[in-house]
């Protein structure tokens, strides 16, 4: 297999799912498949199942009375283990030629897109509450795009080769190792494939990685652990370890062999592991490579100019597709005092027709926020908006707990750029929107840069070519994704390598080559056929 070549990747098809489509019929059934068993998800180390007694419900957060799974959570001894089966798989892992190793996730990449699309979309709609929509472009497209693209990706890496002088004396190479320690992946719950990603990124380049799934996340990601073990992946390379962050954390942080840490998630959380690192630094064999996406207060910008219903459709599938919880999600707008009257009414009417509820009835646009603590959360900034003389709600605000987590769509005007809506992350279906004077489109610009600390995505709304070079300058480092006339959201691998800057993370850009260099250490090896036989140089002679 060393001479094999990796074939070049496309982008998977999305399905549309529409009445009467074979995918439709297939996905119906898997969710009335998964939906009516209840199984139990193991730790799992060394590709031995552990069930430690010790488990928390994996729920469906659009009828959080119906559990899922019984998730068995790792303590300290399981975290152990898996740091010996991830050091003990990794002599042969890394062994292993690329093409040995690319042809595992590209049979995975292959499963996925065919017997276990399905299951897995359907794993996610009940998990996470993503409509069938939702579900396909991630848990099944984006996966397969990332297994695909990686190890063309990884193949690239491999092909940048020194200079070796003419005349055939000297060899010169770069040997592309995997990390030397383990790779700690944790991953949240909006994206399934952000889980498969972060886990198999490093495995590409060679490197072994213990995998810690957000727990509202652990459903998909254990059937996406079970896919790979199909598609060939030897135990021990990727060791799947739900339970406790801290407990999982504290253990991982403080041993030697740490290599680096593939993240997703808070920024909060990420500057805590950051803190933990450099507080251990001196102990580690290696400098960790720490990798990381997270927060983001992500904007749209509309100029006069703009097109309204282009505009609107940003808005309406930029901020409340899968309730707002992505990073990527608008969550602040910024429209000219000459657009809005045409805008909120085209607005308010899109959103007059949004159906909340089941992600099984394919008539929703939206489902239901992951848990309790988010549910909470959203209806507390919701209900201060509502209490607020400076912020008027113009649409939705309405929170039902009942039965499952449901926020409807939020629309809120703001008088004061600065209020807290426009400049916190909400991470749930809530749109704070400040109209601005026309004339007043350069300060605004300024405006857009300097409200968030977070720099992830961005997207500005003109017909004007100028206007949008000016945009583009002016908010050059305000997002490390961003959009001209189109909505904030919606990466495709290999096409918008997606990542920011500033507070939102590392900028890495998952879906690029710039991701998997991270989890290489390249060795430089020089061989000289035929070496000098004595020290000495001519410039030493006497005249």
């Amino acid at each position: 297999m060393n001479a094999a070549k990796i074939p070049s990747p496309v982008n998977e098809p999305v399905f549309p799912y529409a009445p009467g489509s074979r995918e439709r019929g297939e996905l119906k059934q898997a969710l009335k498949d998964l939906s009516g068993r209840q199984i139990e998800i193991p730790v799992v180390i060394g590709g031995k199942e552990i069930r430690t007694g010790k488990t928390v419900d994996a729920v469906m957060p659009h009828c959080h009375r119906h559990v899922l799974a019984k998730v068995h959570q790792a303590g300290p001894e399981e975290v152990a283990g898996a740091i010996k089966a991830a050091r003990d798989a990794r002599r042969e892992w890394s062994s292993w030629s690329l093409a040995d190793r690319a042809a595992v996730f590209l049979k995975a990449a292959d499963l996925l897109a065919t017997r276990w699309r399905a299951m897995v979309n359907a794993a996610t709609m009940l998990g996470q509450s993503k409509t069938a929509f939702q579900a396909e472009i991630d848990a099944a497209c984006e996966l397969i795009d990332f297994w695909r693209f990686n190890v063309h990706y990884a193949e690239r890496i491999y092909a940048e080769q020194p200079l070796s002088p003419p005349g055939g004396a000297t060899w010169n190479a770069l040997d592309y190792r995997g990390l030397e320690g383990f790779v700690y992946a944790i991953s949240p719950f909006n994206f399934t494939s952000i889980g498969g990603n972060l886990s198999t990124a490093p495995a590409i380049m060679g490197s072994t990685v213990i995998w810690k799934p957000a727990a509202t996340a652990a459903y998909s990601n254990y059937l996406l652990f079970r896919l790979l073990q199909e598609a060939g992946l030897p135990p021990g390379v990727i060791n799947f370890v739900p339970g406790p962050a801290a407990v999982i954390s504290e253990r991982l942080l403080a041993d030697r062999h740490l290599g680096g840490i593939h993240f997703t998630g808070s920024t909060e959380v990420f500057q805590t592991l950051w803190k933990q690192v450099a507080a251990n630094l001196t102990s580690y064999a290696d400098y960790p490579r720490l990798v990381g996406e997270t927060g983001g207060k992500d904007f749209i910008l509309a100029h006069a100019s703009a097109d309204v219903d282009a505009l609107a459709t940003g808005i309406v599938r930029g901020a409340f597709e899968y309730q707002g919880q992505k990073c990527s999600a608008a969550s602040r707008a910024y429209v000219p005092e000459s657009l809005w009257p045409k805008l909120r009414d085209r607005v308010l009417g899109l959103l007059a027709d949004v159906r909340v509820g089941d992600p099984a009835d394919f008539r929703n646009f939206m489902a239901a926020v992951i848990d309790r603590k988010s549910f909470d959360k959203i209806k507390g900034y919701i209900e201060g908006a509502k209490n607020d003389p400076k912020a008027k709600l113009l649409f939705g605000g309405e929170c039902d707990d009942a039965d499952g987590y449901f926020v409807h769509p939020t629309l809120i005007q703001v008088e004061d750029p600065a209020y807290r809506t426009m400049c916190e992350e909400i991470f749930g279906p809530v749109l704070s929107l400040y109209v601005y004077p026309d004339k007043k489109w350069k300060e605004t610009l300024e405006l857009v840069d300097r409200t968030s600390p977070y720099a992830l995505t961005g997207a500005v709304f003109s017909q004007d070519r100028a206007v949008l070079a000016e945009a583009s300058a002016a908010l050059r480092y305000a997002a490390g994704n961003f959009y001209l006339n189109d909505k904030p959201t919606g990466a495709v691998v290999g096409q918008q390598p997606f990542g920011g800057g500033r507070a939102s993370g590392t900028n890495d850009k998952a879906g690029s080559l710039l991701n998997l260099i991270r989890w290489t250490s390249a060795r430089a090896v020089k061989e000289n056929f035929v070496p000098p036989r004595d020290p000495w140089y001519p410039f030493m002679a006497e005249a």
